[in-house]
């Protein structure tokens, strides 16, 4: 595991990513890992500019979630695309290949599809909401993602 200079921990685990575009329609290699989402499994792209746990529609409809108990309805960009949703709290698990996995509260982002639209996107971690709750780190030497706690602990 990555230390501080100090000794404390910096990350309690580490997954291997792959770096490989995330759908067949995508060109660009991004940041993918396996993460559960409610305990539901999927892989996500990494996408330090973005907001939100982004879930795929069908994510989305496998968590069952009510829209009317949610953080309420927003609107977002995403990849050029304005796309209408609910926020939503939900469980995120950074599974560890290496230490111990990590378990946080994140927000969430369920797309809500019009008839007939097609969702051509992975399930994205962004910054915002996200990615913000934790400390991580990427090795492209090893394809190593770190990741910890935030937190005087370390």
């Amino acid at each position: 595991m990555l230390r501080f200079e100090d000794g404390r921990l910096f990350s309690q685990g580490a997954c291997t990513f792959s770096y490989r575009p995330a759908t067949e329609q995508d060109t660009t290699p991004r940041i993918m890992i396996g993460v559960q989402i409610e305990g539901l499994y999927t892989e996500t792209a990494v996408d330090t500019g973005g907001v939100y746990l982004v879930c795929d529609p069908e994510i989305a409809d496998l968590l069952e979630l009510d829209p009317s108990s949610g953080l309420g309805a927003d609107r977002l960009e995403v990849r050029g695309f304005k796309v209408r949703g609910t926020l939503h709290r939900v469980s995120l698990m950074l599974l560890a290949q290496e230490g111990q996995s990590l378990e946080l509260e994140v927000t969430a982002f369920l797309p809500r599809l019009q008839p007939g639209e097609v969702w051509s996107f992975p399930t994205f971690m962004g910054l915002m909401g996200c990615l913000e709750r934790l400390r991580f780190a990427v090795d492209p030497t090893t394809d190593t993602f770190y990741f910890g706690p935030i937190g005087d602990d370390g």
